[in-house]
């Protein structure tokens, strides 16, 4: 079994015991501050952090933690978007903490629809993984509704665009994005999936509960 199925497995008891809603967020950042520095965030993923263009993600409701790390590594390259970095490389640290705290303070996104003809592919491959290829089911880290994991930077899913997901899977897998760092997690598993995979788990997710 290679590592990177083995490590996901062995640390799913630990992940899905911390899906449980945090009282205070993990950041330390102001989400008043963080309001006021929203209004160019908002251009691209609306007021409430639901944006209309099925590419750009909703950040609404997305766990602190993980969006400060998505930033840094915008600022410094790891994650690579021209748009994004042109933002992130103006914001400071600070900065950084008080958004992520005022978008993960915002309702998550509405319940989306998943395309009723994936539900059944999707379902599976998020619930169980497909053990002969040795792909990890995607709620031992992202929960069995898709809320994430914050204190372990596990983005929330539940909600989330199709378009925008899918996308994300395809850069996994094509070593465009590389932001899941050492472990190569996101990247071993996308990597193993066919593009019917693909695009009937990021529908799934959309319609998550």
């Amino acid at each position: 079994m290679k590592k990177t199925f083995a490590y996901v497995f062995a640390v799913a008891g630990i992940t899905l015991a911390a899906f449980q809603v945090q009282a205070e967020s993990l950041v330390d950042g102001s989400a008043e501050t963080g309001k006021s520095k929203s209004v160019t965030c908002a251009a691209c993923h609306g007021a409430a952090g639901i944006s209309a263009n099925p590419l750009w993600p909703n950040i609404a409701g997305q766990g602190a933690s993980y969006l400060v790390a998505q930033l840094k590594a915008f600022k410094d390259g790891t994650r690579k978007n021209p748009l994004m970095t042109s933002q992130a490389i103006m914001l400071s640290d600070q900065d950084m903490a008080d958004l992520a705290v005022y978008f993960e303070s915002l309702p998550g996104p509405a319940q989306a629809v998943a395309d009723p003809d994936l539900i059944g592919k999707g379902e599976a491959l998020y619930r169980g993984g497909e053990v002969s290829n040795e792909v990890a089911a995607c709620m031992a880290c992202h929960g069995p509704g898709g809320t994430g994991n914050p204190a372990a930077r596990y983005p929330a899913l539940k909600g989330q665009h199709a378009a925008y997901t899918a996308k994300q899977l395809r850069d996994y897998a094509s070593g465009e994005r590389v932001s899941d760092g050492k472990t190569r997690i996101m990247r071993e598993i996308a990597g193993k999936l066919s593009e019917d995979e693909i695009v009937a788990l990021a529908s799934y997710v959309q319609g998550l509960k």
